[in-house]
């Protein structure tokens, strides 16, 4: 039998860790081929993945430019995208998420009449400008995409409201979660040594936030809540890791550089973000891949968004909306940092996003469906929370 030739495509640090295990299973597969091709659409901060899974890319588009817009991502990306596929021999080609990456890669295989499969499948928040652009970017992507591997239920059901066929879904449980346990069985107990001046003891709460809806006004609401923390419990510090979108820096920085117990890191590689999470007691964000990683680690998560399209975590207990209210969030982070049992409610719930096999349900029904090999994958199905 002749391999089966696939091209994954991604270009961000989250599609990196996400897709990480699904490059690693196919490479590993001795029935399939795998070729790599990266947009740089981050351009450190994907590198660091791709030192940290090993991953030497095949192509390299190098699209990032200071201050990009949506505009110059999606036509650079697309237009690298079209002698990629010129080269390519591949029969399939897989895009993760909700990235403009994403859809680019996605649009130009359709162009290229190559079918395409998405991973992590069927998000959605029904509401196109939250966040912007990724909800029309995955909604986009249903519709260019041939196979759906749907992580959760949830994601599912969103595919069949799409009309997707039921026959061309897979739920596979989350890529995140095989990526996290590949990673965090290895890491040493404690914060790195030199990364963040913390009294011994310390308990932090961990933040990041940089979706484009939460830039400007949004994002000072937030720093004002974590200076109103601070102010409030004595024994509170936050730690900050600061998106490198200059943006997002133009706000941060003069809010709450030099502020007493706040501590300001430059963006940190993928274990040690783990690490972070791990150590601390609380996570405010709106990164999508946190809202995922944290349940593993018993850590609870305050999503600073309106609407999440991963509600699963809400449903579960694992995870609260709270916008950039700030008051919804000085009251709320308050009472987890010092009431026990609302902290325990939160924080001892089994993740209900994976299982750590997603990558090879991916393999096996890529196979399956191109290949005839085997049988369709049993999925990663659990009780329904939410409606």
């Amino acid at each position: 039998m002749e391999k089966l030739r696939v091209l994954t495509v991604f270009g961000t640090r989250p599609e990196a860790i996400k897709m990480a295990p699904v490059v690693r299973a196919l490479q590993a597969h001795p029935d399939t081929e795998v070729e790599i091709a990266v947009t740089g659409q981050h351009r450190e901060i994907l590198d660091q993945v791709l030192e940290l899974f090993k991953i030497q890319p095949d192509v390299d588009l190098d699209i990032m430019r200071p201050r990009q817009t949506l505009y110059t991502i999606t036509s650079n990306a697309l237009n690298g995208m079209e002698k990629v596929l010129q080269d390519s021999k591949a029969e399939v080609t897989l895009v993760q998420g909700d990235t403009t990456t994403a859809f680019a890669a996605g649009l130009a295989s359709f162009y290229a009449k190559i079918p395409v499969g998405h991973v992590e499948a069927g998000l959605r928040t029904e509401d196109i400008y939250e966040p912007f652009p990724e909800e029309m970017n995955r909604r986009l992507l249903t519709t260019l995409s041939h196979f759906h591997f749907a992580p959760t239920e949830g994601s599912l059901k969103n595919c069949l409201d799409s009309g997707v066929p039921r026959e061309r879904i897979y739920v596979t449980g989350n890529t995140v979660t095989d990526a996290l346990i590949q990673i965090a069985s290895d890491l040493p107990a404690g914060l790195p040594e030199g990364l963040v001046d913390l009294p011994a003891g310390s308990r932090y709460i961990l933040v990041e936030t940089h979706r484009r809806e939460n830039l400007g006004e949004p994002m000072r609401q937030v720093c004002l809540a974590l200076k109103e923390l601070v102010a409030k419990h004595s024994d509170l510090h936050v730690v900050f890791t600061v998106h490198p979108n200059p943006a997002v820096r133009d706000v941060v920085f003069p809010e709450l550089q030099g502020k007493e117990r706040i501590h300001l890191l430059e963006p940190v590689d993928y274990p040690t973000l783990i690490r972070l999470i791990r150590e601390c007691t609380l996570i405010l964000t709106d990164s999508g891949g946190i809202q995922e990683e944290a349940p593993s680690l018993g850590k609870p998560v305050l999503v600073l968004r309106r609407q999440t399209e991963r509600p699963e975590g809400v449903y579960a207990g694992v995870a609260e909306l709270m916008g950039t209210d700030f008051n919804k969030i000085v009251a709320r982070a308050g009472e987890l940092w010092t009431d026990q049992a609302a902290y325990r409610s939160m924080s001892q719930v089994a993740s209900p996003y994976g299982d750590g096999e997603a990558a090879r349900r991916t393999v096996e029904a890529l196979l399956y469906e191109l290949r005839g090999v085997g049988s369709r994958p049993a999925e990663f199905l659990r009780e329904p929370v939410g409606t």
